[in-house]
């Protein structure tokens, strides 16, 4: 299973306060001993929302577009990785080992390809199949 950890914001996060060497050298201890585990596929850190735009779509096909900073602080991302584990339980497990202080993060499972079995086309599915394989390529 996949799953999305996701780094909720907070006031020094949006104030774009970088971590400190020591926290820096810490998370990077613990992003390793994930890799060499084999189960960080992917994760980055979020500039503030005061760098960032939200897109709103209305049933109509306008959009919206809204710049940051965005007021709610709870609601924002300050990073995230990706994780692929066998239950949401081992994520938990490794998510307590994370060396933070303070904050909240949360962990989502990500949908697989069964969980759109009963409208994926073969079609559908080729296109998918071909993506991923597009996107594995470049990112190697």
């Amino acid at each position: 299973m996949r799953f999305m950890v996701i780094v909720k914001a907070n006031e020094d996060s949006e104030n774009g306060v970088m971590p400190t060497t020591e926290e820096l050298a810490a998370m990077g201890n613990y992003n390793e001993e994930l890799v060499k585990a084999g189960v960080m596929l992917a994760g980055d850190g979020l500039y503030p929302s005061s760098k960032g735009a939200r897109v709103a779509f209305d049933a109509k096909g306008t959009t919206t577009v809204t710049d940051g900073p965005f007021a709610e602080t709870k609601e924002l991302i300050a990073g995230f990785w990706i994780w692929e584990l066998p239950s949401l339980q081992d994520a938990v497990e490794w998510l307590k080992k994370a060396p933070f202080r303070s904050g909240e993060v949360e962990i989502r499972q990500v949908h697989g390809a069964e969980a759109f079995e009963d409208v994926t086309t073969p079609e559908i599915q080729a296109q998918e199949d071909r993506l991923r394989e597009q996107i594995a390529a470049q990112t190697t």
